[in-house]
């Protein structure tokens, strides 16, 4: 995927239409690009309008319309045009917008996905172990990205989501290569915890040594 796709992509992100693999790159890319994490940012409240509306549309109703290729290019025009206009209100106005001209399909997604991702980023001084976390919540959990240094290996690890409740799950394991402070490895996992029921993450040791804690706000 070329980088002016992964911007493109932003939209559909938001809506939460990408393919499991294409997700995942754009997780990676969403970690080293600022301006589209602003834009994930500004969308959130459309995606949670969209969300918001789907679960109050009873299962009965038939869509409207079919997705098709051009939903997140409609919803990136119209929320750029919108801005360009300086209207205060212009993201409760692309929520209506994308309600009414795509109806049914873009409300299934929302349903299906949820709001946009929510970003952790958290260092230890102790350990010199740093990550950042991005989670999405799904019908069935949270769908969780990590990227993490770790100066300190070789070691197997493991992230365990901890809930509001005091439960533990382990999201993925890995091994800390040795190597530079700056060596930098990518993962992914889920936890059935819903993301609201998640109090924070921990990478921990198998043998329960705790290296870094990343706590939602």
């Amino acid at each position: 995927m070329r980088p002016l796709e992964r911007h493109r992509d932003a939209g559909a992100y938001a809506l939460g239409v990408l393919d499991a693999a294409d997700t995942f790159r754009f997780d990676d890319h969403l970690m080293d690009c600022p301006d589209c994490r602003a834009l994930l940012a500004e969308l959130r409240p459309t995606a949670a309008q969209l969300a918001a509306y789907g679960r109050l549309t009873p299962p009965h109703v038939e869509p409207l319309a079919v997705p098709g290729p051009g939903l997140a290019d409609r919803l990136l025009a119209e929320t750029a045009r919108l801005r360009r206009a300086g209207h205060r209100r212009w993201l409760c106005a692309v929520a209506a917008s994308v309600v009414l001209a795509l109806a049914a399909p873009a409300i299934a997604a929302m349903r299906a996905d949820g709001p946009g991702p929510e970003q952790l980023t958290a260092r230890d001084g102790r350990t010199g172990v740093s990550a950042t976390l991005t989670m999405r919540g799904r019908d069935w959990g949270t769908d969780i990205g990590l990227r993490v240094r770790d100066p300190q290996g070789p070691h197997v690890c493991e992230l365990v989501a901890v809930g509001t409740d005091g439960s533990e799950q382990t999201v993925t394991t890995w091994k800390a290569p040795v190597g530079e402070p700056s060596a930098e490895l990518s993962t992914r996992g889920g936890a059935a915890l819903p993301r609201e029921d998640i109090a924070r993450y921990e990478v921990r040791t198998m043998d329960g040594r705790r290296l870094l804690t990343l706590r939602r706000p």
